[in-house]
């Protein structure tokens, strides 16, 4: 090692350094001139993502279609109108009756005609009639029946069964009286279809021997 020489004047201190030191040095100060400055770029941010597209933007903006009401159909001239209380359904062989009925004093109308003008027979008038009968309710419903399908006895089947199931929706007292007259029970007879080789549904041909 080379000890540094120490130079003193009168009132000073003079330092003297070496030529490794010195060499060192300058070799640093070259490397950090040469070594380019490091640059920080700022990040662009990237757009968010909506949720909402521009589709759904604009189909929220409309404004909501307005559903106006049907005015209320008035009723024609000379046509009444029931208010139904209760109703029910009888089927008699390939006829149909449906019967509304509300408290009145005993009117029956069956296809738009009273009841005895509409079955022509007495046998058919009380049969239509025999769940009221039954009920000792003559006087005190009004009915309003429409019949499809079938005959008039199987028509007046259908109505009794029809009238007898609104009775007994109407007042559950009823129920013992309908009973014993076999009024609840469907009667589901039907004529049998003819077969073929024979002269009906159960008659056949006449045997010939010789």
């Amino acid at each position: 090692m080379i000890k540094a020489k120490k130079s003193v004047k009168k009132g000073t201190k003079k330092k003297v350094v070496s030529k490794k030191t010195a060499s060192v040095k300058k070799t640093a100060a070259a490397k950090k001139a040469t070594t380019p400055k490091k640059v920080t770029v700022a990040k662009k941010e990237a757009p968010k993502k909506t949720d909402v597209s521009p589709k759904t933007a604009v189909a929220k903006k409309t404004t909501p279609k307005v559903v106006l009401a049907k005015p209320a159909q008035t009723p024609k001239k000379g046509v009444k109108i029931i208010t139904s209380e209760v109703g029910a359904v009888g089927r008699r062989k390939s006829s149909v009756a449906r019967v509304w009925f509300s408290r009145g004093k005993g009117d029956c109308v069956v296809n738009g005609k009273t009841a005895d003008v509409y079955f022509t027979t007495d046998q058919n008038r009380s049969d239509a009639m025999k769940a009221l009968v039954a009920c000792q309710a003559t006087n005190t419903y009004n009915f309003k029946i429409n019949v499809k399908g079938g005959g008039p006895c199987s028509q007046a089947g259908a109505v009794r069964l029809g009238i007898a199931r609104a009775l007994l929706k109407d007042n559950d007292g009823f129920k013992q009286a309908l009973k014993e007259h076999g009024l609840l029970t469907v009667d589901a007879r039907v004529k049998e279809r003819k077969k073929p080789g024979q002269r009906g549904a159960r008659r056949k041909f006449q045997f010939v021997k010789r």
